[in-house]
């Protein structure tokens, strides 16, 4: 899949970490919220609560972001899905939407799984209102197949990812907020997976094989 741009490998590595913190800035600043209402003595339980409710939120992003974004391992070349599931159903959790999570439990290379959880991001962003993802994984003579169906209150896939799906050059320089699409369309480059779109008026699926 064509890129119109190309980002070198020190601008991609800042871009990606700057996601990351960007993800994590609400539940580690809801931990830090909530310690300052402990130490004035005021409803320590309910500060309890918000610290452990936020800690796990931030572990499980760490997690999944540990997959997504990172090599998870400097040792394995492969990733058990049954594993991208489980962290990615946590990630989940505190997202608007519902994930579906339909397939056999493969092992798979690294950068498909991680082609995957991008899709999945994307499909969640896609969905703001909240909705359902349901994404469908199949092994392949070569590669897998995923479909992922989103379906909620006006789906709109966001027009950042739709410049570079398109092949074209950004009106605005890739930043925190689009370099998962870049990100995303860079794996399905790299692993030789096509990513086809499509969009109707409650519904938009992406598949790729």
């Amino acid at each position: 899949m064509p890129l119109a741009v190309s980002l070198s490998a020190m601008d991609l590595g800042a871009l990606l970490c700057s996601r990351i913190c960007h993800d994590l800035i609400s539940p580690l600043g809801a931990i830090n919220n909530a310690m300052e209402l402990y130490d004035e003595g005021g409803a320590k339980e309910d500060a309890l609560q918000l610290i452990r409710i936020s800690g796990t939120s931030a572990s499980n992003r760490l997690q999944f972001m540990r997959i997504a974004f990172g090599a998870a391992s400097s040792e394995n070349t492969e990733i058990d899905t049954g594993d991208a599931e489980n962290v990615t159903q946590k990630y989940m959790d505190t997202e608007k939407a519902d994930l579906s999570w339909n397939g056999p439990r493969l092992l798979l290379p690294k950068n498909e799984v991680k082609l995957l959880l991008n899709l999945i991001l994307l499909a969640n962003a896609s969905i703001p209102r909240g909705g359902n993802i349901d994404l469908t994984l199949q092994q392949g003579s070569r590669h897998p197949s995923f479909r992922i169906v989103c379906t909620g209150k006006m789906p709109h896939v966001p027009s950042r990812f739709m410049e570079l799906y398109g092949g074209k050059i950004p009106a605005e320089p890739i930043g925190v907020h689009s370099i998962q699409f870049y990100y995303t369309l860079l794996l399905a480059k790299i692993t030789e997976i096509s990513v086809h779109l499509t969009v109707t008026e409650h519904q938009i699926i992406f598949s790729a094989k």
